[in-house]
């Protein structure tokens, strides 16, 4: 009598099965290698599709596409998809980046890296914004509306005025306060056959700067000397918090008003009291307070609290630090001598 091993039926099975799989595998990965490279799959790219992928756009504006916008045209598009990350004046809100502002400040010890101080060329401001925002709604602007965001970027960095059209030929003629500033990389690929280690040095190296002198490290204890130290590193990092919340609206120079009226000499002013500004709001026309640093402290952290009813489009200055910082600035750099 003989019986039936059903584990060893079942694991010959098994194996016979996965065998077949595999053969079928190896079978199909060479028909459709076959039919690829012999037959063809796909189809050509249409010039529809080709266009639709092109959409870069060259430094000297090649692939610019048909369209136009002013500043004034492209506000509206800028304040209602742009501005809730980058301020009513491309001043930047909470940590998203300033657009506006911080021109002649990138050979400073705080250089502030602006669409108007750092970019070298127009044509690619609007190529970055036609491809890539708003965020989450990437090319979901029309060629008119992006000219326009464009043109009030620029036009918030002094660059072009309000009323200039930027179209495909007018965008590349506009000149970047930067475009000297990028050079080519002409060192070769390769490494050098020979590498420094000794002597390097035809002069010694020189310390030009310390961390504690950007308040990087605050002496816990400073001396009247340190004090002094860190009273100047305070002012430097204020003209960093200057550089990229106040610019857009404010100069230090005296009689320099822009959209906001001039700072200089602002600590201890009279509030609404700057000659030859005359768009204060009722609100601030009708106060009778000092700018001393508390009150300032206190306007600039939270505007609409200090004052209510000011039209000032200022989020505030969160930070303890950078205020003090920013107040340090404004009393060194605007105070008159």
């Amino acid at each position: 009598m003989y019986v039936l091993d059903n584990s060893k039926l079942n694991n010959k099975l098994r194996v016979s099965t996965m065998v077949k799989a595999l053969l079928l595998t190896l079978c199909l990965t060479s028909s459709y290698a076959f039919a690829a490279d012999k037959i063809g799959l796909g189809v050509p790219a249409t010039e529809a599709q080709i266009t639709a992928w092109d959409i870069d756009i060259r430094p000297d504006g090649k692939g610019l596409p048909l369209g136009s916008g002013s500043a004034l045209d492209g506000e509206g598009a800028y304040v209602q998809k742009c501005a809730s990350c980058h301020g009513d004046f491309a001043e930047g809100v909470g940590r998203y980046p300033a657009l506006a502002g911080g021109l002649d400040s990138l050979a400073s010890q705080h250089p502030v890296k602006t669409v108007g101080s750092y970019w070298p060329y127009a044509s690619t401001v609007f190529d970055y914004v036609r491809r890539a925002m708003p965020y989450g709604h990437a090319q979901s602007l029309t060629n008119d509306e992006v000219y326009g965001i464009t043109a009030y970027i620029l036009y918030s960095s002094y660059i072009i005025e309000d009323d200039f059209v930027l179209d495909q030929n007018t965008l590349p003629e506009v000149e970047m306060p930067n475009k000297d500033g990028f050079i080519s990389d002409t060192r070769p690929d390769t490494p050098p056959k020979t590498v420094c280690m000794s002597n390097c040095f035809a002069k010694a190296p020189v310390v030009v700067g310390k961390a504690k002198q950007i308040d990087v490290t605050p002496d816990e204890e400073p001396s009247a000397e340190g004090s002094v130290v860190v009273a100047e590193a305070s002012s430097q990092k204020g003209e960093a918090v200057f550089a990229g919340q106040c610019m857009a609206c404010h100069a230090v120079a005296q009689g320099e008003n822009k959209f906001g009226p001039s700072l200089h000499n602002i600590v201890g002013q009279k509030v609404a009291s700057v000659a030859g500004f005359g768009n204060y709001s009722a609100a601030i026309k009708l106060s009778d307070a000092l700018w001393t640093e508390d009150n300032l402290k206190q306007f600039l952290s939270d505007p609409q609290e200090f004052m209510p009813g000011t039209t000032m489009p200022y989020g505030g200055l969160q930070d303890a630090s950078e205020l003090e910082s920013l107040i340090a600035y404004l009393k060194k750099n605007t105070a008159d001598k």
